[in-house]
């Protein structure tokens, strides 16, 4: 799990206030509508009103304010930082992502007469070699992106998801394996699930 050094949330606050006036002065509400989240979670956030530090909104600001990691590196524990590079690229990878389709997309929109409260923009990214596709039109039945998929995780699972990232490559094939074996016992039981 990334772990933050709380003896330096005002500075990275005030790293993050500076970048939100060097990208052109973007407001909370700004700055909310590009990460996708509510504006009062990002007031929250922002007036350090919250419980806990959410890496996965620490990483997504870090990466569409795109902020030097140098400025912000004593913020970060230090055995939390690997992690939280990876999750800052993983941000950075789906906004290049989603820019890389847009214009296409918008074309195609005028194209066809559509206006934009019916279209998302659809783009997509190769990521290790796999081929993955963002965004959908509005009203589009096909099954949800794995953006989509891990907004819908509760924290725990988000936590052990970012445990498993922690992992080496043996750890994590360790647990895959695991987790087949575990698939396979319940596709054999004829759960309703699979």
């Amino acid at each position: 799990m990334i772990r933050f050094d709380t003896d330096y949330t005002e500075m990275f606050l005030g790293v993050v206030r500076k970048y939100m006036q060097i990208r052109g002065g973007l407001s909370q509400k700004d700055l909310a509508e590009t990460l996708n989240v509510g504006i009062s979670t990002m007031s929250r956030f922002l007036n350090q009103k919250t419980k806990e530090l959410d890496p996965q909104l620490i990483a997504n600001i870090v990466a569409s304010l795109n902020i030097p990691l140098h400025e912000i590196i004593d913020f970060i524990a230090e055995d939390s930082t690997d992690t939280f590079k990876n999750l800052v690229s993983f941000y950075k990878g789906a906004e290049n992502a989603d820019e890389g389709g847009g214009a296409e997309e918008e074309m195609s929109t005028l194209a066809t007469g559509l206006d934009d409260q019916s279209t998302r923009t659809k783009t997509q990214a190769q990521i290790k070699g796999v081929k993955m596709s963002f965004g959908e039109r509005a009203g589009n039945t096909e099954a949800p992106t794995i953006r989509d998929k891990l907004n819908t995780l509760s924290p725990r699972q988000k936590g052990f998801l970012t445990d498993f990232l922690d992992l080496d490559m043996e750890g994590r094939d360790l647990i895959v394996d695991i987790g087949n074996s575990l698939y396979r016992y319940f596709k054999q039981q004829n759960y309703k699930e699979f």
